[in-house]
């Protein structure tokens, strides 16, 4: 082989590599994030994978694809784990997915005065609205028309269903017709 052949037989040798590399880097993940404006996974694989919107306290949030029957901590580590503001004691990280789901990691909460921070509970937006994805029954009962039974009707459905994915939901929980989710859709909040 003459002498200004292999130069170029090395930069091809080392080409190859880098390129077989990114094909792998592209696709050696289990879950994979989304294109958010097509809503297409990235990869084309098939099989039955859930489409999961992340946000709050995780590293990158947004748009993923997890197989089927994953947990609500799969979701986070494909969106690079949780953040340290992020407030454990108000998402369960075991539970099940559903396609389509959003899934809102709370930020850990700064106590007012005898009131610590992170408590239970603390679900009041800056607007002075009720957030029905984190509020206790203390908050929830401070709504007009809920009692502490409707307050606790409502916490069950949020924990079995996963969550409200909008404010009609609400309608869904027994007892709250549509006089009574009028009545509240103004002092509630996802």
């Amino acid at each position: 082989m003459p002498i200004y052949k292999k130069p170029l037989l090395i930069l091809l040798v080392l080409l190859a590599a880098a390129g077989g590399s990114m094909i792998y880097g592209w696709y050696g993940q289990s879950a994979e994030v989304v294109d958010s404006a097509s809503g297409q996974e990235t990869n084309g694989r098939a099989g039955h994978v859930l489409t999961v919107y992340v946000t709050g306290a995780v590293n990158k949030p947004g748009v993923v694809c997890v197989e089927e029957g994953a947990r609500a901590a799969d979701a986070v580590n494909a969106c690079g784990g949780l953040l340290p503001v992020a407030d454990r004691d108000r998402i369960n990280l075991a539970r099940p997915l559903k396609d389509g789901e959003q899934l809102r990691i709370p930020e850990k909460q700064t106590g007012a005065a005898g009131n610590p921070a992170g408590a239970a509970g603390q679900a009041k937006s800056d607007h002075g609205m009720v957030n029905i994805n984190t509020a206790g029954e203390k908050e929830l009962d401070s709504l007009p028309g809920i009692g502490p039974a409707m307050a606790k009707r409502i916490i069950e459905y949020r924990e079995k269903e996963g969550g409200f994915q909008s404010l009609e939901d609400l309608r869904k929980v027994k007892g709250i017709g549509e006089a009574k989710f009028n009545k509240l859709k103004d002092k509630i909040c996802l």
